[in-house]
């Protein structure tokens, strides 16, 4: 990811609606799940670390990303134990955890059915993989180069990902689906007209 996105995204993921927004869907979604209380909870790929405090509300978070830069962000955020790591072959902590969190990840990796396969292989016997990407190829835009993503995902896609590493899969859908028509038609437009966007799409999370 380009240095100015890191920090753009540790200026506003606090405030910006967008991101308090995914952060409530995602607390529901996990406050659903059978976790012990508290869990040991591990987040890959945690950027600046606007997700710590959300997860740090199920148990100890430890924490880690690629990048020694976002690590120092994150760690000034005072709720996980970080370190710096990568997927799939490096990461820093050992297991079991009761509950793991890619939020935004998985799109980023080269190897995206190994990666989901080293997280897997942390999980506790009752563990839960929580992963969210972002969706559909055609809205691929500026933002997705910028942030360097790989690709985007339909359903059916990362579907065949998760069980091809071996992932149960309890549950998947799509979120942010009431602004989909809009955020579309926008990126559409703009890619017709060869304009740039920085717009966030939809994002469907598996656990």
């Amino acid at each position: 990811m380009d240095r100015e996105m890191y920090h753009a995204m540790a200026a506003h993921q606090t405030r910006h609606w967008w991101y308090r927004a995914r952060r409530a869907i995602l607390t529901d979604a996990i406050a659903r799940l059978p976790l012990p209380r508290p869990a040991r909870v591990l987040e890959a790929g945690c950027g600046p670390g606007g997700n710590l405090g959300m997860l740090a509300r199920f148990g100890a978070v430890s924490a880690f990303d690629f990048d020694a830069e976002a690590v120092e962000m994150a760690a000034g955020k005072g709720a996980a134990m970080l370190a710096q790591g990568a997927l799939p072959d490096a990461i820093p902590f050992e297991g079991p955890f009761d509950l793991i969190a890619a939020l935004d990840v998985v799109e980023h990796l080269d190897q995206d059915v190994a990666s989901v396969a080293a997280l897997r292989d942390k999980l506790s016997p009752e563990g839960r993989l929580v992963v969210t990407v972002p969706a559909y190829q055609f809205l691929w835009s500026e933002h997705d180069r910028r942030n360097h993503h790989k690709r985007r995902y339909t359903q059916a896609g990362l579907r065949r990902v998760l069980e091809q590493a071996g992932v149960a899969i309890e549950r998947m859908t799509y979120f942010n689906s009431h602004l989909f028509p809009l955020i579309a038609g926008v990126r559409l437009a703009r890619a017709r007209s060869g304009s740039r966007t920085m717009a966030t799409t939809a994002c469907p999370p598996v656990r």
